[in-house]
């Protein structure tokens, strides 16, 4: 593994860390302030959040993994810089919404989160492709090797 390959790991982890540490730091369901909140009709009961929330985090850290490990490293960069500031943005909210109550702020800035996370799904999409690419020439080389033999 090439050291812009191992690099890029370690700040995918890093980021990913970062993120679930503040979350945890700065968001709360237990204040009175959130708990005197209305809630939208929508809105899972509060023990989703627990298990959803855990479950997030290890599947940026895997996917992230799978970028760094993937990705040539220009192109690793750019999806590594895009995926920082989704999580800066998120993030963002976290701290407007559960410590300023700033909820106008927190809604501008997760509609931030969201619209940098879509622009990775074309990525997400090629990835799905050259997935099934990478396991279409495997097969045909064990059938290969097979009939060989």
């Amino acid at each position: 593994m090439t050291a812009a390959r191992v690099l890029l790991c370690a700040a995918v982890l890093v980021v990913v860390a970062g993120y679930a540490t503040l979350a945890a730091r700065w968001t709360s369901a237990e204040s009175d302030w959130y708990r005197s909140l209305p809630r939208p009709r929508w809105q899972p009961p509060d023990p989703v959040f627990g298990v959803v929330w855990p479950l997030n985090f290890g599947a940026l850290a895997v996917v992230g993994l799978a970028v760094a490990l993937e990705c040539p490293p220009p192109d690793g960069l750019r999806w590594l810089v895009l995926f920082t500031a989704s999580v800066a943005l998120a993030l963002g909210w976290a701290h407007a919404f559960y410590r300023r109550h700033d909820l106008g702020r927190a809604a501008v800035l997760l509609g931030g989160a969201t619209v940098l996370t879509w622009a990775l799904v074309p990525y997400a999409g090629w990835l799905t492709i050259a997935t099934s690419l990478a396991v279409g020439y495997w097969r045909l080389a064990d059938q290969g090797a097979a009939t060989a033999s």
